[in-house]
């Protein structure tokens, strides 16, 4: 059996082996070179596609954190509006009262000057 199998070295230049370990050189043609370099070019395009798919998930994922940290904070906010709400209408309600009251001791105070 005497096989060949062709190893890639350099760029312009294909090593061939036999199995009787004779190396010798010979220069790859055009077609080859053009498929090793469409080859490579196609790895180039995946790898960067798949660092900025990579990117893209790491963003992706950075965005969703500050969503549910804002999310958070507004149900915060939220619940202090509701608590503050309350809070506001207990005070109206007792200026309300408060002014009822000195509406009565004003109006006392007419009586009671307008009788003397």
């Amino acid at each position: 059996l005497n096989l060949l199998i062709f190893h890639f070295k350099k760029p312009n230049i294909m090593c061939c082996f036999s199995s009787q370990h004779d190396t010798f050189y010979a220069p790859l043609s055009k077609k080859h070179r053009n498929l090793r370099l469409t080859h490579l070019k196609r790895r180039r395009t995946q790898l960067k596609e798949a660092k900025e798919r990579k990117k893209m998930i790491i963003v992706k994922e950075e965005i969703k954190m500050k969503n549910l940290k804002l999310y958070m904070e507004n149900q915060t906010i939220i619940e202090e509006n509701e608590k503050l709400r309350k809070q506001a209408m207990l005070l109206h309600k007792e200026n309300q009262d408060l002014m009822s009251q000195l509406q009565i001791k004003l109006s006392l105070q007419n009586i009671n000057t307008n009788n003397n």
